[in-house]
């Protein structure tokens, strides 16, 4: 049988920490402009992104991956089903704490740190929106083509008063090349592998720690970068069940747009 090299290599970069996730993953730095080139994943259908989704707000957990989108059985999908289908508002509240929210990435190369190879981006729906919507501006179309494609200014900056940085996106008018052949082909072999820096929990360790949570046996200490919901486990008025009980929650599914994009369930 013939041995697996790339594999090896792979399971040394894990165990020698040269995968980790802090060096595989770019934030851009705050109240600075950085320029970034977009790489398209080989493995993703030319497609230079890649969405996915993840529960947050439970326990002390930075975000789970939710295994839904990926048809695997989710013991927290089916408590937000449960939830949902109760028709109440207390049950409206829970599942809408629950829901995950989606975080999409894209692999780049930042202008003058060429030298640490490609990492990986993650951003919210509005960059991602705006990343979209320039190509498919015809000025500019594939921003991500290795010979003629467009570098990204991306400028993070937090206004006084507000909780959260806000990041502006802005094509270079000039079509680029990504970098030498030696470079190109480099960096294209050697995009980090998203899979390898999220692991999937198994149901059993999602069910306990979902479990814990419900019960009270860990503490709420995380929330979503861009947007994070809250809840009050108060119970409603006299009025308020009143108008509860004939308002829209027959279509309680219609409830859930304001979380923003689209879920995969």
């Amino acid at each position: 049988m013939a041995i697996d090299f790339d594999a090896i290599r792979k399971k040394l970069g894990q165990l020698s920490g040269s995968n980790s996730k802090r060096r595989v993953m770019w934030r851009p730095p705050q109240d600075e402009t950085t320029t970034v080139r977009l790489i398209a994943f080989t493995d993703n259908n030319g497609n230079p992104f890649k969405e996915r989704y993840f529960y947050y707000n439970i326990g002390n957990n930075p975000g789970l991956l939710a295994p839904y989108q990926f048809g695997k059985p989710d013991p927290i999908n089916e408590l937000i089903q449960k939830f949902k289908s109760e028709g109440t508002k207390e049950g409206y509240e829970m599942a809408k704490k629950l829901y995950p929210k989606m975080r999409s990435y894209a692999a780049v190369i930042v202008r003058g740190e060429e030298d640490q190879g490609v990492r990986l981006y993650a951003f919210g729906k509005m960059v991602y929106q705006n990343l979209l919507n320039i190509m498919l501006d015809p000025d500019y179309g594939d921003i991500t083509d290795v010979n003629e494609g467009h570098d990204i200014k991306v400028t993070c900056s937090k206004q006084a008063g507000k909780m959260y940085a806000t990041t502006d996106i802005m094509p270079r008018p000039k079509a680029t090349a990504l970098g030498t052949k030696k470079q190109i082909k480099e960096w294209t072999e050697n995009i980090p592998d998203l899979d390898d820096v999220f692991q999937m929990k198994s149901y059993e360790q999602l069910e306990n720690i979902i479990n814990a949570w419900l019960n009270g046996d860990d503490e709420d200490g995380n929330e979503d970068v861009e947007t994070t919901t809250t809840f009050k486990n108060t119970r409603p008025n006299k009025k308020e069940e009143s108008k509860a009980a004939s308002d829209s929650f027959d279509k309680i599914d219609d409830a859930f747009a304001d979380l923003g994009g689209d879920l995969p369930f």
